[in-house]
């Protein structure tokens, strides 16, 4: 279970860019878990809200959207992309689902998730990258569609299939802003693995299926390698509770590489899928720690 790359143990400080950073992911939480709230095919309008407030914020990046919509008992929903063409077919995509539980604002899972990927699509926007870089979010991921052929993702990850789209890597954001330094603020879905990895929530971490770990050690090498935040890494039998819970499961189910990143959600937030979950819970800081080391590992992945 060893990764690749030099750990560090405790957060570095916010750079004056990453301060910048972290009040424009404030920003992007506070816009849908505080003012939009709860949205999902129950909050029918909200859910539309938030889809439109994120096509705005793709097209404020530069960057052309497309929706990939499709019909849910009667009414429409769709999944947002925004691309940056690259000189090679191999596409890279980042996506996070934008749909919250029923009875939660949904700050951390995944007002954060969203908030990162817009953050990531207006980093790159105006750039020339190698590899095409594919901005998605994703509808529809929480209960009753969860792990089912009616999420979101699911429906996509099909089409790009269908199209025969050259996906080297799918990176899903997911609940990634909330850590503590608490003794025991960690648990895990197994026993077991407690003995390999630490009791104190204070690391992000970086999961995938066992076909996957080649994309999750380059992933955790990278992101090693600008560390400014601890982290971990596990490549898991999926059927281990967690590793499969969010988008990452519909690009495994269509044969493409894909992880997660991830605060480990109900295994360290204690106001996961709660009316609790508020944009005031999260930890901005280490938030943006983590925002901004993705950023230089889709850099340093579109240069290999």
């Amino acid at each position: 279970m060893r990764m690749p790359g030099k750990n560090i143990s405790k957060p570095a400080p916010l750079s004056p860019d990453e301060v910048v950073l972290r009040e424009e992911l404030r920003a992007n939480v506070q816009k849908l878990a505080g003012e939009i709230g709860e949205r999902n095919m129950w909050h029918y309008a909200q859910l539309n809200a938030a889809a439109e407030f994120i096509e705005g914020s793709f097209s404020s990046a530069g960057l052309r959207t497309r929706r990939d919509s499709y019909d849910m008992r009667g009414q429409s929903c769709r999944n947002i992309e925004a691309e940056i063409p690259g000189v090679r077919p191999e596409i890279l995509l980042i996506g996070a689902h934008y749909d919250s539980v029923f009875g939660s604002p949904g700050a951390n899972d995944n007002g954060t998730g969203v908030a990162a990927t817009l953050a990531l699509a207006q980093h790159f926007g105006g750039r020339k990258p190698n590899h095409t870089l594919r901005f998605v979010a994703f509808v529809n991921e929480e209960p009753p569609y969860f792990l089912s052929d009616e999420m979101g993702s699911f429906i996509y990850a099909g089409r790009c299939k269908a199209r025969g789209d050259k996906i080297s890597g799918m990176i899903s954001l997911e609940t990634i802003g909330y850590f503590s330094d608490a003794p025991h603020s960690q648990t895990y879905p197994s026993p077991g693995l407690g003995i390999f990895y630490p009791n104190v929530g204070n690391f992000i971490g970086f999961v995938s299926n066992v076909h996957s770990r080649a994309l999750l050690r380059r992933v955790v090498a990278l992101f090693r390698k600008h560390a400014k935040i601890p982290s971990e890494g596990a490549a898991l039998p999926a059927f281990i509770p967690g590793v499969s819970w969010s988008d990452q499961w519909s690009f495994w189910r269509y044969g493409y590489p894909a992880i997660m990143v991830t605060d480990t959600a109900p295994f360290r937030y204690p106001y996961y899928h709660s009316s609790s979950d508020t944009p005031d819970k999260l930890d901005y800081d280490r938030f943006t720690l983590v925002v901004s080391g993705m950023q230089k590992v889709i850099e340093d992945l579109d240069n290999l």
